[in-house]
């Protein structure tokens, strides 16, 4: 079987058709009229429809091909995807219980930076993650998922292997869990979350909800597992066994069949030299043309300076600021509400009208203003509370990425879009924590660093409504010039703008043709059809 072959013929949906919603093609009548049996749907020439969807051009996959959105494939995929986030970011998000043990080695060695020393391991293993993305998506357009994905599962495991036995020297921990771990945590998850758009469209945002909840699972099975390995086995030991886990990665890498073939390679132009056609060959140019996925790369690593610093430091937070109580819980929280806000956000995604990047922006400020109010806590219960919100929305910000890449760049740019922004956001990420533990040597307070990582997330959100303050080309185009959808006798459509005609169908169209009828596809994602709006069906609408 191909690597890009369809799971099976009966897939396929004939372009240009438009069909009810429950897939079948009911008959035109000589009077134009169109009528479902069941009475799910009908329509007639003046352009009225009840129970239709109408998939806009501009969300059409140019490949030619559907997302079958269901199958055992599908399902299967879902479910490994969900491992693999949750196995790579689970590990991320609870570097915290080894802060913990490493920054006490290092004090008791004498050194008067232990706690920010400690912290650049794991501020190095999320800051590669990130970094290397950018990597992983122009490596997967290259050599495909799988291979990506494969890779990342090998370096991923053995940096945990290869950290076990340098457990007293914190400079190879740098390079073995940092840097190597990192780097095949980069390649893993990038994939995880490019090939959900191969199997799902219609319910994208709610898988995608679904998928990255896999780290909030994780988050919250692991402080208390680790900490009970910690105590009964050791840290070597502890850390062999993260790496049978991540193994685990490798496993999943051969369900990740994509569907889509790789993008077009570029075309040879007169003046374009060897070099110029090379690097075109390996990044997505066209996605750099488009101003609202430019200002979405810059706003958001923004906003990440200080998103990172409750993960690492809140642990040791708890211990100065709150003796005796539960050091794991504040994560765990994190952990739980961020799975549920990550579902939730998910399924709100998928409405109809609902603008992700507002939800991405309202997810930024809530976490903001959350992290400023940490250090003026002086309840332990206050501090909870403040960590199930935080997690809550940082499950919307994360479930969002994948269906926002998607919405703006399309299915071919979607991989390196992901790549791109991630790889944008490892400086901030890497960053913050340890300033945050320099300025907590310092002063020997969480006050300052709390406050200064909670500014940016709100800096960054505001700057994001630039992105309604500008149109791509494309965007502009329709918008200057309307495109005419008419359903032609024999259920096929013709679109027409400015008077030329086109026999670009519409991908995935769910709604039976109407004869003589006519709609006009607006910027909101809804078509107009006479006196009647009917909501556009698609993958991920415009925001």
């Amino acid at each position: 079987m191909a690597e890009n072959e369809p799971l099976n013929e009966t897939q396929k949906q004939l372009n240009g058709r438009i069909l009810p919603s429950n897939g079948h093609i009911s008959p035109a009548v000589s009077n134009g009229q169109v009528h479902h049996t069941n009475g799910k749907i009908q329509a007639n020439g003046n352009g009225t429809a009840n129970g239709t969807h109408i998939e806009a051009p501009c969300c059409r996959d140019i490949h030619g091909k559907e997302p079958p959105d269901g199958g055992a494939r599908a399902w299967l995929v879902m479910v490994s995807a969900f491992l693999c986030n949750g196995i790579i970011f689970g590990f991320i998000n609870t570097y915290g219980v080894l802060h913990s043990l490493l920054s006490d080695r290092l004090t008791a060695l004498g050194d008067p930076e232990a706690f920010s020393k400690a912290a650049l391991v794991g501020s190095l293993a999320i800051g590669t993650t990130f970094l290397f993305s950018t990597v992983a998506g122009c490596l997967t357009d290259k050599i495909g998922l799988r291979l990506t994905t494969f890779a990342g599962g090998v370096l991923s495991a053995g940096g945990l292997l290869l950290s076990s036995f340098f457990t007293e020297n914190i400079s190879a921990l740098y390079f073995s869990y940092g840097i190597m771990f990192g780097l095949g945590a980069a390649l893993a998850y990038t994939p995880t979350l490019a090939i959900l758009g191969h199997y799902f469209k219609r319910y994208l945002g709610k898988v995608s909800g679904f998928v990255t909840a896999g780290s909030s699972v994780f988050t919250v099975i692991l402080p208390p597992c680790l900490d009970s390995m910690l105590g009964g086995y050791g840290l070597e030991a502890t850390l062999r066994i993260m790496s049978l886990m991540s193994a685990f990665i490798i496993v999943c890498s051969f369900v990740y069949k994509p569907l889509h073939p790789p993008p077009d390679p570029p075309k040879k132009k007169p003046g374009r030299s060897r070099i110029n056609l090379f690097l075109r060959s390996i990044v997505n140019v066209e996605i750099w043309k488009r101003k609202r996925f430019v200002i979405w790369a810059l706003c958001v690593p923004l906003a990440l300076f200080g998103y990172f610093v409750p993960y690492v430091h809140m642990m040791q937070f708890v211990k100065i600021t709150f003796p005796g109580e539960d050091l794991n819980l504040p994560v765990m929280c994190i952990g739980i509400t961020s799975g549920i806000g990550r579902l939730i956000f998910g399924i709100i995604a998928d409405m109809p009208g609902v603008n992700r990047m507002y939800l991405q922006q309202l997810s930024l400020v809530s976490i903001g203003l959350v992290t400023l109010l940490l250090p003026l806590t002086n309840s332990y219960v206050v501090l909870v509370s403040f960590t199930l919100v935080m997690g809550l929305f940082d499950g919307c910000f994360i479930s969002l990425l994948g269906p926002i890449a998607y919405e703006i760049c399309g299915p071919s740019g979607a991989t390196q879009a992901i790549g791109f922004l991630l790889g944008l956001s490892s400086i901030p990420l890497t960053v913050g924590p340890p300033v945050a533990g320099m300025i907590f040597d310092s002063t020997g307070s969480y006050t300052v660093p709390f406050v200064l990582a909670g500014l940016p997330p709100l800096v960054g959100s505001s700057l994001l409504f630039l992105i309604r303050c500008v149109k791509d080309d494309n965007n502009a185009a329709a918008a200057a010039s309307p495109l005419r959808v008419a359903a032609l006798p024999n259920g096929d459509i013709e679109i027409a703008s400015n008077g030329n005609k086109s026999s670009a169908p519409l991908m995935g169209a769910t709604t039976n043709g109407v004869n003589g009828a006519s709609a006009t596809i607006h910027s909101n994602g809804h078509v107009e059809n006479g006196t009647e709006k009917l909501n556009v069906a698609v993958g991920s609408s415009a925001s």
